[in-house]
């Protein structure tokens, strides 16, 4: 069944967090997402959630200096103590508010031995901490376009590391843009890597804006995605073109490919 949340750090992006929740429920979406919701008391967004009966899925530890480049610790020789930091931050707010993964953003390297052994030991560490509240650990291959020199940037690596690190609830984020932009090939990769995808975004290519145009056939990735036992919610994680509920047809048209 195609479950589709709405990803609150691109959508509803000139409200208040808790009211962009509203909105989300109101436009029919099944879950929400977000990305960096520190700022906001954890008691007001645990409250919509209640409110709305809409989980949250997930949201990211912070960039850190995002003036400097900095988009993500993770994997960053020199700054583990920083990235255990935030680590700690995001995994305690989102046990706060049942959120169930934690997108450890690995940021921008070299891509050499000693960021990769940073990278796999903050992973090990975060997954630890996640497994205290039964949440999941995210990785994200990023597109090298968008965020240059991003340490992560492909799915194999992104399995690779995975089973490098040996913990059973690190799993990827596949975000459909990413990929299609790096590597091509979705609906194989999907296929063979399914055990591995724990969380799928999507958005069209190449302008990242609503997924009803451009590169890629949602349908019949989506229906594939279904086929192939994937039973997570499906994350629109776009730049909407106008305002969000201006772009939101497309939604109402994806809810109704299984029938």
């Amino acid at each position: 069944m195609l479950r589709f949340s709405a990803n609150l750090g691109f959508l509803w992006t000139e409200l208040p967090l808790p009211a962009a929740v509203m909105a989300a429920a109101k436009a029919g979406f099944d879950a929400v997402e977000c990305h960096w919701p520190f700022d906001v008391p954890r008691s007001e967004i645990l409250a919509v959630l209640t409110a709305t009966k809409l989980p949250m899925l997930g949201l990211n530890t912070r960039r850190g200096n995002v003036d400097a480049g900095d988009f993500g610790l993770a994997a960053c020789v020199g700054r583990e103590d920083e990235a255990r930091r935030y680590i700690d931050e995001a995994v305690n707010y989102a046990a706060a508010i049942g959120a169930g993964s934690v997108h450890v953003m690995a940021g921008r390297t070299d891509g050499d031995v000693a960021a990769e052994t940073a990278y796999c030991d903050a992973l090990a560490y975060a997954g630890a901490a996640a497994a205290r509240h039964d949440m999941m650990v995210l990785i994200e291959p990023i597109n090298q376009r968008d965020v240059a020199n991003y340490h992560l940037s492909t799915v194999e690596a992104g399995v690779a590391t995975i089973k490098q690190v040996g913990l059973g609830n690190i799993k990827l984020m596949f975000d459909c843009y990413h990929i299609q932009i790096m590597q091509g090939d979705l609906i194989r990769r999907i296929e063979a890597n399914l055990d591995f995808i724990g969380h799928i975004q999507i958005a069209a290519v190449p302008d990242r804006a609503e997924p009803d145009h451009g590169e890629l056939a949602y349908k019949d990735i989506l229906l594939a995605l279904d086929a192939a036992g994937y039973d997570g919610f499906i994350g629109a994680e776009y730049r909407p073109a106008q305002s969000t509920e201006a772009g939101l047809g497309w939604l109402e048209t994806a809810k109704g490919w299984q029938k």
